[in-house]
């Protein structure tokens, strides 16, 4: 039965007792992890979220009845123990903080009983993912996940700490917005008091970080819950935190320097890991050629080689049809892969056709020079030659071939390049390789809607010296736009904003709105610039991705108390649920069935 705690007050958390003398007397608290019972002596592990302690139970020193109690414990249990810190008699655990020591006990209070929990309470748990979200509580007790979280709020304060040090004023922004379903889908949320009408749940703050700097403010920052309608990924959640800022009279490089910095300071106080500044930058059109992605990994090599020129008048009509309507033939060496077997380089080319290849081409060269290909009889030895010498081949590796519209190409052979590499042991997860992506283009083409898109929002300042292209190639126009990338993940991504009426409103219509759709939809930001507005830019990270990577999860709901699962469900709760009647009346809603 549970006692209470009346008269009891803990003095210390599990490893916290290290350094105390010998001797010292102490009230510690947690969760039984285990029980040994050697018949004169019990011992238990203590797990609080500090870590492990040993507790040894002594009939003569603790008395009788904690004696007896101690022997009824089982995992999860919560107790509360008095007694005295003293050296191990038994051998030491230097896996443990508390390795040397143990508690010798006084006495023991159950404050709680347990249920035998549906998995062991363990590090680097085997657990099925789906019974660990259902009990997601007890998830949570594991070591290393609460590690993650207590890395989790270090960084969150040591990003308030320096931004508060560079003269940043954090200051909250709404929840409940106005729709602007430009990009993501919004989730909406219906008002009570307007009928038919809606709010949404920030996708970010753009828009009113944007006003703040309008207000004059100069340096915001906030770590802001967001939301989007979308489909999940590793590192993906429908609900996620940014660490969000914006500075007025900034411009690229002031916007790196200070994100430089703060990377800087968090990383060496967070995990120990300097990071050396300042941090490379690549533009995004090198991005792709060379790596086939605006998020390249830059652990390991495996570039994108552009061989269009040496095929350009070969006879194999795949590369040649290729270049004719207006793609590119490159290709990746896959090093030491030239005896893969034909199984596996089929199962690759089912894997590019998933990227949205037609196919692919591959080339292994043989120790002896020769060739074993699936295009050789179309192509002369010294096409072949050049092919090789082109790709740094040598004898053993294996080149692959993607033949098609550039953003296919990338695609293809930057998916290929990462699996490879991952398969290849390449990704070394303690080496962290930042780099700054720049010049995005400022739009890109929609097949699906048919017009043009912003590639990051319509408020991205384009590089004035492509603004006169607007018209005649606006595909053409970069923009003032940056990511932070690191190991292959875009962390956090920004722009300087477009802060003149006229280039505004003439990004909005290249990108399809009426000028009464544009006000209808943006009219409070537009309306806010007619009454003088700061030049700024600003940046925003996915904390739960930073986060991931200092850790070295593999999927950000490790970062993350309460995640969802690929179908934005939330299995502990069982949310998203129906509601009742009344409460959808009050709100002017009804649900219909859908008629297959």
């Amino acid at each position: 039965m549970a006692e209470s705690m009346k008269g009891l007050h803990r003095s210390h958390r599990c490893t916290e007792v290290v350094g105390l003398a010998y001797g010292t007397e102490v009230t510690v608290m947690g969760w039984v992890q285990k029980r040994r019972n050697l018949g004169s002596l019990i011992f238990i592990d203590l797990r609080d979220r500090t870590g492990l302690l040993q507790i040894v139970f002594d009939g003569d020193r603790c008395g009788a009845e904690s004696f007896e109690k101690a022997g009824s414990l089982r995992a999860e249990f919560v107790v509360a123990v008095t007694g005295t810190v003293e050296k191990r008699t038994a051998a030491v655990n230097e896996n443990l903080a508390t390795g040397e020591l143990e508690i010798v006990a006084k006495s023991l209070r159950v404050l709680s009983e347990a249920d035998t929990p549906p998995f062991e309470i363990t590090e680097n748990s085997q657990t099925r993912d789906e019974l660990r979200l259902k009990y997601r509580y007890l998830d949570l007790r594991r070591p290393d996940i609460q590690k993650n979280l207590i890395l989790r709020s270090r960084v969150a304060g040591l990003m308030r700490e320096f931004m508060s040090r560079e003269g940043f004023l954090e200051i909250e922004t709404p929840m409940l917005c106005k729709s602007t379903p430009e990009g993501a889908r919004d989730y909406l949320v219906p008002s009570r008091i307007h009928a038919g009408h809606f709010y949404a749940l920030p996708q970010s703050p753009q828009l009113y970080k944007q006003l703040l700097m309008v207000s004059g403010y100069d340096r915001y920052f906030q770590i802001a819950r967001c939301f989007r309608d979308e489909d999940l990924r590793a590192d993906r959640q429908p609900e996620f935190t940014q660490a969000d800022m914006e500075l007025s009279f900034a411009n690229v490089d002031d916007v790196i320097d200070v994100n430089e910095r703060l990377l800087q300071y968090i990383f060496k106080e967070a995990i120990g890991v300097e990071v050396k500044l300042p941090i490379r930058r690549m533009s995004w059109q090198e991005a792709m050629d060379r790596f086939g992605s605006d998020k390249p990994d830059l652990r390991f090599g495996m570039e994108l080689k552009d061989v269009s020129d040496l095929v350009k008048g070969c006879g194999f009509g795949v590369f040649t049809g290729a270049i004719e309507a207006g793609g590119t033939v490159r290709c990746i060496n896959a090093e030491g892969h030239g005896d893969m077997p034909r199984k596996k380089i089929d199962k690759l080319v089912e894997y590019a056709k998933g990227c949205g290849a037609k196919g692919l081409a591959y080339l292994a060269v043989n120790g002896d020079g020769t060739y074993k290909s699936s295009f050789a009889k179309f192509m002369t030895d010294e096409e072949l030659s050049a092919l090789t010498k082109a790709a740094g081949a040598k004898p053993g590796d294996l080149l692959l071939f993607a033949a098609d519209k550039n953003k296919i190409v990338w695609n293809v052979l930057g998916a290929l390049r990462l699996m490879i590499a991952e398969e290849d042991g390449l990704l070394d997860p303690n080496v962290y390789e930042f780099v700054w992506i720049t010049d995005f283009p400022l739009l890109e083409w929609s097949d699906e809607e048919n017009r043009f898109m912003a590639m990051h929002h319509p408020f991205t300042m384009p590089v004035e010296e492509d603004w006169d292209r607007i018209d005649s190639d606006p595909g053409s126009v970069r923009a003032e736009a940056y990511d932070i990338v690191l190991n292959g993940t875009e962390l956090g991504g920004g722009s300087v904003r477009i802060h003149q009426d006229h280039i505004q409103e003439k990004m909005l219509e290249v990108l399809g709105f009426t000028k009464e759709r544009a006000h209808e939809q943006f009219g409070f930001l537009l309306e806010a610039f007619r009454y003088g507005v700061p030049p700024h830019a600003g940046l925003a990270y996915g904390l739960d991705r930073l986060v991931m990577h200092m850790v070295h999860a593999s999927s950000i709901r490790d970062v993350i108390a309460f995640p969802k699962v690929k179908d934005a469900s939330d299995l502990m709760t069982d949310a998203p649920g129906r509601v009742d009647e009344e409460q959808l009346k009050e709100l002017y809603l009804q649900i219909t069935e859908e008629v297959e």
